[in-house]
């Protein structure tokens, strides 16, 4: 499934081909969407952007396009009256005087108007989003140290849409990793220096994401990585997806487990305390 990064990624396509352009037609693949075709036609896209792992498309006349892509779910942008060679079942289309915006195989699609973005059940329920403009560090630092959720242990919270919106499998086991944090600890039990640490990572590798297109390795290795031959997948993560693999900090052999029946990767001598 995507992540944040993959996710605001994509918005920021969407938004480059939609934002301040009229779609001047629509498909929907559901039946129960299909009166919106009409009622959308012509009108201009305001903003295009995401919330955890779902992509939000504004029309001026205040109605908004809420999808999430699931486990299968893939946009595409391409030129008007292209389509791409896939196998997958297209589920909306939008489609500008120049460009075409596709969305395969997502099955969750709803159009919504303000209120009922406000109070749809997935949107209001999410934590802080961790790539959003107004989260800092302090931001995100505030929810680990939060009252409510000092029980929890941290392999299994970072997965919670609720608690930071836009952490996923992968980010889950390379911040742990790089600040060092063992998966099965609770929040209550980590120092004021782990706390900080983990908040850090959370953002740094994030963002790093974000702006590299999924890589979470230190950026000097993961270049002398790829001159030496490896894939972009085998020289992206420090631990994801590399069990057996020696640790690139201490020579461990990297251990896969499961947590929130969720395989996690992790260094048993790197991540046991402060």
């Amino acid at each position: 499934m995507p992540e944040g990064p993959e996710i605001r990624r994509t918005t920021d396509r969407l938004a480059a081909a939609l934002v301040g352009r009229a779609v001047e037609e629509l498909f929907f693949a559901f039946p129960t969407l299909k009166s919106f075709e009409k009622e959308l036609t012509d009108c201009e896209v305001t903003a295009v952007f995401p919330r955890a792992k779902a992509v939000l498309v504004q029309f001026d006349n205040g109605l908004t396009i809420y999808s999430h892509n699931q486990l299968y779910g893939i946009w595409e942008v391409v030129a008007r009256g292209e389509l791409p060679e896939t196998k997958r079942q297209l589920r909306l289309a939008l489609h500008t005087v120049e460009q075409s915006c596709l969305l395969y195989s997502a099955s969750d699609i709803e159009v919504l108007d303000e209120e009922g973005v406000k109070r749809h059940p997935f949107l209001c329920r999410l934590g802080p989003d961790v790539l959003a403009e107004e989260t800092d560090l302090e931001v995100i630092l505030d929810r680990y140290r939060a009252d409510r959720f000092q029980g929890r242990q941290v392999g299994s919270l970072l997965l919670e849409q609720g608690f930071l919106a836009g952490l996923g499998n992968y980010l889950r086991s390379e911040i742990l990793f790089a600040a060092g944090v063992d998966p099965h600890a609770r929040l209550r039990d980590l120092g004021a220096g782990q706390l900080r640490r983990l908040a850090r990572q959370t953002l740094k590798l994030t963002v790093q994401s974000y702006e590299t297109g999924g890589v979470t390795n230190e950026l000097k290795r993961y270049r002398r990585l790829q001159k030496q031959g490896l894939s972009f997948h085998n020289a992206r993560f420090r631990v994801f997806d590399r069990e057996g693999e020696a640790c690139y900090d201490c020579g461990e052999r990297i251990e896969r487990i499961s947590v929130s029946s969720r395989r996690l990767y992790f260094c048993p001598t790197c991540q046991t305390g402060e």
